[in-house]
């Protein structure tokens, strides 16, 4: 019922939209840019619904719920990054005249060898962003519905996909915009809800949480996802640790002591309620607030698909514009995920048993009423999360996809189509297989490498002549092998502790500096090249305006008025 009336509606207009661009697409600049004709409110809008991913709309709540109130520094971060961009990035890269970042570091440095490499972090940071979307679109379907993993997964990967090889970017421009203002609709007025049905001592629990130490009811729980459970008092005649494989249903009795998940720690109590992330629980939550905020608001200046997004901008004031207006449009959806995060800890606190926090938002609903208003909400709900996916991933898998067959194989408006379809089924069997990984702390880690290799290369790239081709490829390659490094060494599970198990969960605060200083050192041991600075000009002066059709008629009647009067 839920997936027909909530999850169809949604692919089958974002379809439907994909053919409106179709009419349009005629060469590369209108499928990687439309063209450049978005108006700054119009870009605003497709920005903020690309960029209101499954960790916005699902993944901030889900964390709250799992690590307590210090998680809405996610939003913080989120929102912060575009205030940088705007200062730092939006007008200059628009003037630049590129299609991509990869087109940009060739523009403004003459390397191919250098565009090769930015193709590269692109896919990296493309796989990391893009392989939770599916996951997470998997996982609330399955949550919902009852489905398996995989049908959530091939569903958005399809419908994603279609819409891009047929509409191109002019098509995901509408179908981001569209999706916005459903999310922000179908994110507001459920929560509103909800506050107005739960009970007062529900209100008073979420102000005042207390530890999930027993259950309060029989609650069944289904483990979609494999989990080690530590068990502190005997249950069914098991003690210790408990291995549950995957797709166990477990129901655990009324008034039994909750179990520990190893290797985190239970919601509620006083850690949670803390205003700091206490990252990798290391036990340093101001270290680990900093080494959050600091990646998330860099790599927001380095993400690939919303870099490009500004290359769709008439000029660099329309491109200025549209991140100030996404900065306010973000800054209304983001009042929101706490809301849910509270009422999750109160009312689904159960769901860090098995993993599947993302799905606390879409669960709620059935929480507080069991008929009919309960059903229609949860669809709701279901229909912006999907929403959400299908937004983000349509930009990520036009950069990913403009990687391959613009700047690695470089070929036609076919094969960015072929490219898009091959792209989108590769994600979805990562997806497939990343069911245990948390989509927040995947998209943090995009977030991570973005900041470490591309908010440098822009910086510096825009505001510093004398950045030469070695220094860039040096600081890009330390910013990823750095970034990625400390990634894998998290996925493998490094012994490490304290303020250094922070530092490698999220290297952001040593590798972005890292990066600055390698590409700042190695460029001032050469020479940059001699038109260095009018290719920095160009980044900095304003463009003549294109004039509008009134605007020429007017000046031509101006300059037939002095004849009139001579002829008088």
């Amino acid at each position: 019922m839920i997936l027909a009336f909530a999850v169809a509606p949604v692919v089958l207009v974002t379809l439907l939209i994909g053919l409106r661009g179709v009419a349009a697409m005629r060469t590369t600049s209108d499928f990687l840019v439309a063209s450049r004709r978005v108006s700054p409110l119009l870009n605003s809008a497709a920005v903020s619904g690309e960029y209101l991913s499954a960790a916005s709309f699902l993944g901030v709540a889900g964390l709250v719920v799992k690590d307590g109130i210090g998680s809405l520094w996610y939003p913080v971060g989120f929102t912060a990054g575009y205030i940088a961009m705007l200062v730092l990035v939006a007008a200059p890269m628009r003037r630049s005249g590129a299609l991509t970042v990869p087109d940009f570091a060739e523009a403004r440095l003459n390397s191919p060898a250098l565009r090769r490499v930015t193709a590269v972090v692109i896919l990296v940071i493309g796989g990391l962003y893009l392989v939770p979307q599916f996951r997470t679109a998997g996982l609330v379907l399955s949550a919902v519905t009852g489905s398996q993993y995989w049908v959530g997964v091939v569903i958005a990967g399809a419908g994603v996909a279609i819409t891009l090889a047929l509409g191109g970017m002019r098509a995901a421009t509408y179908v981001q915009a569209f999706q916005f203002c459903l999310k922000l609709v179908l994110f507001i007025v459920p929560a509103i809800w909800l506050l107005i049905q739960i009970s007062p001592q529900t209100g008073h629990d979420a102000v005042n949480p207390v530890e999930f130490t027993r259950f309060p009811k029989n609650t069944t729980i289904d483990f979609t996802i494999g989990t080690t459970l530590d068990l502190a008092e005997p249950l069914d005649g098991r003690t210790g640790t408990w291995e549950i494989p995957q797709g166990t249903t477990v129901t655990f009795p009324k008034g039994s002591l909750v179990p520990e998940v190893v290797g985190t720690a239970r919601p509620g109590g006083d850690a949670w309620a803390r205003p700091l992330l206490d990252l990798a629980y290391a036990g340093h939550p101001l270290l680990g607030t900093w080494a959050l905020v600091v990646a998330l608001a860099l790599g927001t200046m380095g993400l690939p698909h919303v870099i490009m997004r500004f290359h769709t901008s008439p000029d660099g004031r329309a491109a200025r514009r549209t991140a100030a207006f996404t900065v306010g449009l973000l800054g209304i959806f983001y009042l929101f995920p706490g809301i849910y995060g509270v009422l999750g800890h109160v009312l689904v606190p159960q769901l860090y048993l098995n993993g599947a926090t993302d799905t606390a938002v879409v669960a709620l609903p059935a929480q507080v009423d069991h008929g009919w208003a309960g059903s229609l909400f949860t669809a709701l709900l279901t229909g912006g999360a999907f929403a959400a996916f299908l937004a983000t991933s349509l930009g990520l898998l036009l950069v990913v996809s403009g990687a391959i067959a613009y700047d690695l194989l470089p070929g036609g408006l076919r094969r960015l189509r072929l490219t898009v379809v091959a792209a989108a089924a590769m994600v979805v069997l990562l997806a497939l297989e990343a069911i245990r990984l948390d989509a927040g702390i995947l998209v943090t880690w995009a977030f991570t490498v973005a900041a470490s290799t591309f908010c440098p290369l822009l910086v510096l790239g825009i505001w510093w002549s004398r950045l030469t081709v070695a220094g860039a490829m040096s600081g890009v390659v330390v910013g990823l092998v750095t970034s990625s490094g400390a990634i894998a060494g998290t996925l493998l599970g490094l012994p490490v502790t304290g303020w250094l198990a922070i530092l490698v969960a999220q290297p952001a605060p040593w590798s972005v500096p890292l990066a600055f200083l390698t590409m700042v050192v190695v460029s001032r041991r050469g020479r940059p090249a001699s038109w260095a600075r009018t290719a920095m000009l160009r980044l900095h002066l304003n463009e003549e305006r294109e004039q509008t059709p009134t605007e020429r008629l007017r000046m031509l009647r101006e300059r037939a008025q002095p004849s009139q009067t001579k002829r008088s």
